[in-house]
């Protein structure tokens, strides 16, 4: 069996939070900060680009709201995010998560702000993956400090904002 994402993103913290740590400390914090958001968001753009063609074989447009469904499951896996489905539809998937495993780990470490990087903005990377007329809106974050985060993929001329 495959390990869960949630497990994958405890592991590679073991690594990740002492890195990125060391960067600040040398490079100051912004710098460091803009350094990893590249090295990852290349990283995630492309998981985003390989998941999306994988989705669309075949077909001239993807179902968005199938689509990211069914990436949500995967990072759902292990009880890992509970979340509401406001909207789903071949052009818009809209959630609101309402409790996160990821921010409750980086919570624990006592590093929420790294965790805001290394996980939160992996889901922006990732939706430009998808091509260049799905968006991907989002105010805030549990890892932030609000009640939920409120998710809202689209696509342009269709999109559900």
């Amino acid at each position: 069996m495959s390990i869960s994402v949630i497990e994958q993103a405890k592991i590679q913290a073991q690594v990740l939070v002492p890195l990125v740590k060391a960067l600040q400390a040398e490079l100051g914090e912004a710098r460091a900060n803009t350094l990893v958001r590249k090295a990852l968001g290349d990283l995630y753009r492309g998981f985003g680009e390989e998941f999306w063609k994988a989705k669309s074989q075949g077909e001239s447009e993807a179902d968005l709201g199938k689509a990211v469904s069914s990436a949500f499951k995967t990072y759902s896996r292990d009880d890992a995010l509970a979340y509401d489905v406001i909207e789903q539809s071949h052009d818009a998937f809209a959630f609101d998560v309402k409790r996160c495993a990821y921010a409750e780990f980086y919570k624990a470490l006592g590093e929420p702000e790294l965790g805001f990087l290394l996980i939160c903005t992996a889901d922006f990377a990732t939706a430009e993956g998808f091509g260049p007329d799905i968006k991907l809106t989002r105010t805030q974050t549990i890892m932030q400090g609000a009640s939920h985060c409120d998710f809202r993929y689209g696509r342009d001329g269709g999109a559900s904002q």
